[in-house]
């Protein structure tokens, strides 16, 4: 998607930025790891892949995605692309997925959320959690223009109509069952599992909007402009 393109996050604990090129050589590097690409459900990549994928998550107007980046000692109003991003500040990512919701509403949007904390030195000290609440805060903020995008972008999508508004049916998230930390992080936030796991060994959990996901009021959530990326 185009609609952050221009936006950083900043919140007590993270910096979530715009996926760009400077960061594929880093993210390339985290999915070369057996563990990532199974928590993840991913297949390795070329590095030349890897930037091409970079540039359809991009454009793709179904996927939103930011990179998880430690916070500036001091935080800037303007976020500098390959400054305060650069790879050793870099901790992982969080995407937003949508699809149809056919089988119910036909202005429903099932949003999917993945999230990944790639550096193993991080995991467990807070910053999926802190990630989370900042990526479900934006969305939710911004789900008009999100979901105005998405509807755009295919002539075969649910459309946008005065009478009847496009919006978010729920949130989904598919955890490989044996990782209990991610499962136990989303439950933590009102996501309940939905069934058994699949073949895949993947267990479904889902959730609607509550009002207790956002950051805004609190003054701990801040979007700032990003300049440079790519």
């Amino acid at each position: 998607m185009l609609i952050n393109r221009n936006t950083a996050i900043s919140t007590p604990k993270v910096l979530l930025v715009p996926y760009c090129k400077h960061h594929v050589p880093t993210y390339h590097e985290w999915m070369q790891d057996e563990d990532l690409q199974k928590a993840t459900a991913s297949e390795r990549l070329t590095l030349p892949d890897e930037h091409s994928m970079q540039q359809t998550w991009r454009r793709d107007t179904d996927k939103l995605t930011f990179i998880t980046c430690t916070l500036p000692s001091v935080v800037p109003d303007a976020i500098l692309a390959t400054t305060h991003d650069s790879f050793d500040c870099m901790l992982g990512d969080v995407n937003l997925f949508l699809t149809d919701h056919h089988d119910a509403d036909p202005s429903g949007v099932v949003a999917e959320i993945e999230l990944m904390i790639a550096r193993k030195r991080h995991q467990g000290h807070g910053y999926g959690r802190a990630s989370l609440l900042a990526f479900l805060t934006y969305v939710i903020k911004h789900e008009r223009e999100i979901l105005r995008e998405y509807s755009r972008g295919n002539a075969s999508r649910v459309e946008w109509s005065a009478g009847t508004p496009v919006r978010f049916e729920y949130f989904v998230v598919k955890i490989d069952q044996a990782n209990q930390r991610s499962v136990g992080l989303f439950e933590s936030v009102g996501f309940v599992k939905v069934g058994e796991a699949n073949y895949f060994g993947e267990v479904e959990l889902r959730c609607e909007q509550p009002a207790g996901w956002s950051m805004d009021a609190d003054g701990e959530y801040r979007e700032l402009r990003y300049e440079g990326g790519d």
